[in-house]
């Protein structure tokens, strides 16, 4: 039994399936991937088929910012977007660790694709990356106070991106596991309340699975849109 609801998200707590939990975790990953690679098809299968209508969705929106004349850019954001969807709904999987609920987790991949933005913007061209901390058409003095809320609200971009996906993945498994303590407890006193709170879960369920697909979406949005800061020319 759980001392508190916030230990499930603690890979070391002591459960039933604790010494299978990291096998299980990589078992499903790898076997996921492999029945979605290609190359065990000699045609379009349906696993290749649904694995790359995220990635058409993804290239699309790469296209229409600064993100598809970045080079490897591209390429970057959409195995990203496939894997945070796979990570995503494993979380749902009973016993099994959910890794984007950790904000560790998911500033490891925030910070990096916001930090390389930046860095290669500076590299690329210096002048337009420092001037796009001060908008045009604005009055002299007020330019220095626009300057710094540029430049801060650049700086809380990876933890807003980060914190964003670990908040919502954390709230969705603490709201899975407080119906399911509840309808576990129930069974015991009321049928009707327990039968209640099973379809309440199940129906959250279906909803949680749409907020794994959404968030995985909207990371990768952020940082399309990111790239638009990117000078070109």
């Amino acid at each position: 039994m759980m001392s508190d609801i916030f230990s499930t998200f603690d890979p070391a707590t002591s459960t039933l399936f604790h010494s299978l939990s990291p096998f299980m975790f990589w078992a499903m990953t790898i076997l996921s991937l492999s029945m979605l690679h290609s190359s065990f098809w000699i045609s379009s299968s349906r696993w290749s088929q649904s694995i790359s209508y995220p990635m058409n969705i993804m290239l699309s929106q790469t296209n229409r910012t600064t993100a598809s004349k970045i080079k490897g850019f591209p390429s970057i954001l959409i195995p990203l977007f496939l894997y945070l969807i796979i990570s995503n709904l494993l979380g749902l999987v009973p016993y099994m660790f959910s890794n984007t609920s950790h904000l560790i987790f998911t500033m490891s991949f925030g910070v990096p694709l916001w930090l390389s933005l930046i860095i290669s913007s500076a590299t690329y061209s210096p002048k337009m990356f420092s001037a796009h901390f001060l908008p045009s058409g604005a009055p002299d003095w007020l330019n220095p106070f626009l300057v710094l809320i540029e430049t801060m609200s650049t700086l809380f971009r990876p933890l807003t991106l980060s914190f964003r996906l670990a908040a919502n993945m954390s709230a969705g498994h603490i709201v899975l596991g407080l119906a399911g303590i509840y309808a576990s407890t129930s069974l015991f006193t009321s049928t009707l309340n327990s039968s209640l709170l099973l379809t309440a879960q199940l129906m959250y369920i279906i909803f949680e699975i749409g907020i794994c697909l959404i968030q995985a979406y909207i990371f990768c949005l952020l940082i399309s849109l990111y790239s638009d800061d990117h000078p070109t020319y």
